[in-house]
């Protein structure tokens, strides 16, 4: 398991209690170029050490028992009985091409704590993950265990996807007196794109009817395709009985988000509008929704429900490539009203990124800086891309980098490999403790440098990034041949071929990145920028100037005190 327990106590609270932290982006087989499931994850901290994990697949004894550790804090749950066969899992992917990301939406706060629970959101990924060889098997065996356990976690959406389909849970807990869970889980159709957030986004979902079951059946859905949305047996009773929804109503009319976690100014304006950035960047039509994103207009029925939401998923105008979901990862809003490039706040240098908190008051009027999706306290990010058309232990990837999304460079780590680069590794150091091995350091040296001139330096760093990773997507395609070739004679080779590739990929790509950020410094140290001649830097620079609006500023605060008299 992750050695959290190595980053101190405070650390594990501020993580714990952080807000807005994650985006998720779904993609179906229909909706993507070469007929991919994808999801992608930002797992977004200030003291969330960058690092990919692993767990080994394994064979376990009658009678083992698993220690339980919450994912934020490290603090020990409990134990639970160890599945016979566990799989082998890389960051948030398995050998059967399974991957799960999450965004935390909070929900109702009364609904957070129940003694006696041990699986929390974290141990419920990467515990299905272990166990499951489809997205349908993850979502029965993440359900079990929160039904036998209980749910140690504020409300949670989930994305889980396979080779062959995507889907979204959304789930709370009962609070106390009562262990377990409340949920509704719902297949993407085929050919359409969801994203969540930070805020629940499942409201009406069918009952009662030949494509939904209920918990109590739930071990249809492993074996009836037809079944595309599944719930727990009381997620409607339970809210009457609490009064979260009218006793007398209809149960056809019941939306889970609306009940669970009303969507406000906040959810809308730090949460929803990261969906609509992606939405409206592969749809045309999504700018009828801006006015509901940016919390001015939210529309409310007699329930309290809000009535223009966006739609939970949508067809694309034309279909989605790999590299344009991890070009969504790295959104700043840009070329909307809100781009977070164009205000004064951005400084003299354009740089996106607002330092927190997101709130702040002036002349007794509250205002909010932007969340966007591309955010400066990311640990780790990743694009998981499924592959029906080749054997499990070669169409699993996890394009996986850490930092700043909009500043890293997504790699490719096949999801059956048994080791992981070490650079990426969580040996590689912690949030304490600087190290040049580890990648998530080298990373933040690169991005947190080009926030101080963000518009003079993000250009080399964009330039950099799509070199490689234009270079990876080229390589994956004779890597895949290469494993193809010998995978029935030779499987072992081929996952230990597998396993090179990725790592020494990682490795190389820490090295290379090491080596850029050598080259950014000299290139732009003491506000300069340096011009290379001949392969070496010219010791003659240009200088970095100031706009003329931010020297207007200047000029408008200090007067004539700074005139230059002949």
């Amino acid at each position: 398991m992750r050695k959290l327990l190595l980053i101190f106590a405070l650390f594990f609270a501020l993580s714990a209690s952080s807000t807005f932290a994650c985006t998720n982006f779904l993609l179906t087989k229909g909706a993507t170029t070469n007929g991919s499931c994808i999801i992608s994850y930002a797992a977004d901290s200030h003291v969330l050490f960058g690092a990919m994990y692993h767990w080994d697949a394994g064979i376990w004894a009658e009678g083992t028992m698993m220690d339980i550790y919450e994912w934020d804090t490290g603090k020990y749950m409990g134990k639970i009985p160890q599945a016979h066969q566990t799989y082998n899992v890389i960051g948030n992917m398995n050998e059967f091409q399974v991957a799960i990301g999450e965004t935390t939406y909070g929900g109702r706060e009364e609904l957070w704590k129940q003694s006696g629970a041990i699986i929390d959101y974290g141990s419920l990924m990467y515990i299905a993950l272990q166990r499951s060889k489809s997205a349908r098997e993850a979502i029965v065996n993440m359900t079990t265990l929160v039904s036998k356990y209980g749910y140690a976690s504020e409300g949670e959406s989930f994305s889980i996807s396979d080779a062959n389909e995507v889907w979204i849970m959304e789930m709370i807990g009962k609070g106390e007196g009562e262990k377990g869970a409340v949920w509704v889980a719902r297949m993407v159709p085929d050919g359409y794109v969801c994203a969540h957030a930070n805020q629940a986004r499942i409201t009406t979902f069918p009952l009662n009817v030949r494509t939904s079951v209920s918990f109590e059946n739930i071990d249809k859905l492993c074996f009836d395709k037809n079944i595309t949305t599944v719930y727990s047996n009381d997620v409607i009773s339970f809210a009457k009985e609490k009064g979260y929804f009218p006793t007398k109503a209809k149960n056809s009319d019941f939306s889970f988000s609306d009940t669970y976690a009303p969507v406000d100014f906040g959810g809308a304006r730090f949460c929803e509008m990261r969906v609509w950035a992606f939405f409206n960047k592969i749809n045309s039509t999504m700018k009828q929704y801006m006015n509901y994103a940016t919390g001015r207009n939210i529309e409310h029925n007699s329930l309290g429900y809000a009535t223009n939401r966006m739609p939970l998923w949508i067809k694309p105008d034309k279909k989605v490539s790999l590299h344009d979901v991890m070009d969504g990862m790295r959104d700043h809003l840009e070329g909307t009203e809100l781009d977070m490039s164009k205000d004064p706040g951005a400084g003299p240098f354009a740089c996106p990124y607002r330092w927190r908190p997101m709130e702040y008051e002036y002349n007794g009027k509250k205002y909010v800086h932007e969340r966007t999706t591309a955010t400066q306290q990311t640990g780790f990010s990743f694009v998981a891309q499924s592959r029906s058309w080749l054997p499990r232990q070669i169409g699993g990837i996890i394009w996986f980098g850490v930092d700043d999304a909009a500043s890293t460079v997504y790699f490719p780590m096949y999801s059956s490999s048994t080791r992981v680069p070490h650079s990426f590794s969580e040996e590689s150091g912690n949030m304490m403790k600087f190290s040049t091995e580890a990648a998530f350091w080298v990373f933040n040296q690169v991005s947190n440098f080009a926030y101080q001139r963000y518009n003079v330096i993000h250009p080399d760093i964009r330039t950099k990034q799509l070199e490689l990773e234009n270079n990876y997507i080229n390589q994956v395609n004779m890597v895949d041949t290469g494993a193809l070739k010998q995978i029935n004679d030779n499987p072992s080779a081929t996952l230990e071929f597998l396993t090179n590739y990725s790592c020494n990929t990682g490795n190389e790509l820490t090295a290379t990145w090491r080596d850029f950020y050598a080259y950014l410094f000299t290139k732009y140290m003491d506000g300069n920028i340096k011009v290379p001649v001949k392969g070496q830097m010219n010791p003659n620079k240009t200088n970095t100037q100031l706009p003329k609006w931010f020297l207007k500023e200047i000029v408008d605060f200090m007067g004539d005190k700074q005139l230059y008299i002949k």
